[in-house]
């Protein structure tokens, strides 16, 4: 018998090098389960959201999707629940965003509502947040619609960002001291 021979101990999990090989094994898990939840968006006979805007305490249940079509009087609804509520300006959100944020949730299998911290902003909006602070983009893809900051209560920031990060749909933000992530549609990107 070779006496050299380590034997696995239970502590080998606390290794650094087994736990980025474990998370390795888990991200690349979630980046090759992707193209199925792109997928499933599309067999999907309903897509519903709900949402809690944490600022103006408004909650919502949307069936956005269903038969093949966005429904108009939905998307108003999510329009308005994801409003400027500094100035009340509500703004169309690219339905793209909407399919998004489902399969995100979906890819994380927690339900229950987004909670919002940030939807549309107006360019009045996105002028003052900058003067405030350097975090926040000059073309915000929020002046568009098109971007949405979010956490989702019952899953780890970490594991949103990841499971964001996986579907490839376009940029993903961190701001873990903040405890929200931001997901958009435009170019994929992270930060």
């Amino acid at each position: 018998m070779n006496e050299n021979r380590r034997t696995p101990r239970q502590d080998d999990v606390h290794h650094p090098a087994r736990r980025r090989f474990i998370r390795t094994l888990l991200g690349t898990g979630a980046v090759l389960a992707a193209p199925v939840l792109h997928a499933s968006v599309h067999r999907a006979t309903e897509r519903s959201l709900s949402f809690r805007n944490l600022h103006t305490g408004e909650t919502l249940r949307s069936t956005y999707w269903a038969q093949g079509h966005y429904l108009k009087d939905e998307l108003q609804g999510v329009n308005r629940l994801l409003r400027d509520h500094r100035s009340g300006e509500v703004h169309a959100m690219d339905p793209k965003l909407l399919d998004l944020l489902y399969l995100l949730q979906q890819s994380v299998a927690v339900s229950g509502p987004f909670h919002i911290i940030s939807g549309y902003r107006s360019p009045q909006t996105n002028r003052k947040l900058r003067a405030k602070s350097s975090g926040v983009a000059k073309r915000s893809l929020h002046m568009q619609g098109r971007a949405v900051d979010i956490r989702l209560p019952g899953c780890e920031l970490k594991h949103l960002r990841d499971a964001a990060l996986a579907l490839s749909a376009g940029g993903v933000g961190y701001y873990a001291a903040s405890d929200f992530i931001h997901v958009d549609t435009g170019r994929v990107r992270r930060w």
